[in-house]
């Protein structure tokens, strides 16, 4: 299934509170700049290596993605991540609440 970022996603559990996805971004993929209506996520990336940006208000950042990192995405940060290696960039995504459907995603202005 492919994900309003453009990134690759499967459904690994899920609950009636919080919904845990896989996210997959091919060598040399950029997802679409997004924000979410009314969830909270939970990121562990697992394998390839790439780059996260988020902003929240006045607070902005690009971090490395590589395994073993974790990151939140609280509630209205905008988001977007690219994948700079030759592998492709995996990570487990969990969503609390569980995702409400494709009108979650509000595209927004990026930075790659």
């Amino acid at each position: 299934m492919i994900a309003p970022d453009g990134s690759e996603i499967r459904l690994l559990s899920m609950t009636d509170r919080a919904r845990m996805v896989h996210c997959s971004l091919p060598p040399g993929g950029i997802s679409k700049a997004v924000s979410h209506r009314s969830v909270d996520e939970l990121w562990y990336f697992l394998s390839g290596s790439g780059r996260v940006w988020r902003k929240f208000v006045q607070f902005e950042e690009v971090i490395d993605a590589l395994p073993g990192l974790s990151l939140n995405i609280p509630l209205g940060t905008t988001f977007q991540f690219y994948n700079n290696g030759s592998a492709p960039l995996c990570f487990v995504i969990v969503t609390i609440p569980p995702w409400p459907g494709e009108d979650e995603a509000v595209l927004q202005p990026g930075r790659w």
